[in-house]
């Protein structure tokens, strides 16, 4: 059994930072792709970011690109957003996922389809 447990959200200003987590209990967390998506009121779950198992390869949707960081700890099964520059567009609850384990093209990260296992989300909250 897949569990999934974002932490670090919150209250920010424009312009300021967020770090999230994702805490994995799963088989093996070098196994997963992970990806990280947000929803808004009202709107559906979009594609925020996505890292390859071995954290080598990223994919970043193109609003958050240059703002956003993934990254994974494989020994600690965590993976990582550093938001940085964040805009009250961002406002959203964050979700990460985890997809089918073994090898994916990463273009594959990119839909909510390909994910099998979700956290409960954290708000992110951006004032202007």
């Amino acid at each position: 059994q897949v569990l999934l447990v974002e932490s670090g959200g919150g209250l920010v200003q424009a312009g300021g930072s967020l770090r999230l987590s994702c805490a994995a209990s799963i088989g093996t967390f070098s196994n997963y792709g992970m990806g990280w998506f947000r929803q808004a009121p009202g709107k559906e779950r979009e594609f925020v970011a996505a890292i390859s198992r071995s954290g080598g390869s990223t994919l970043y949707a193109d609003s958050v690109k240059g703002r956003f960081t993934i990254s994974r700890d494989n020994a600690k099964n965590t993976s990582y957003l550093q938001m940085n520059s964040l805009k009250p567009e961002d406002t959203a609850v964050y979700y990460c996922g985890a997809p089918r384990p073994g090898p994916l093209p990463m273009t594959n990260l990119k839909y909510a389809q390909q994910y099998n296992d979700w956290g409960q989300g954290t708000q992110v909250t951006v004032s202007s």
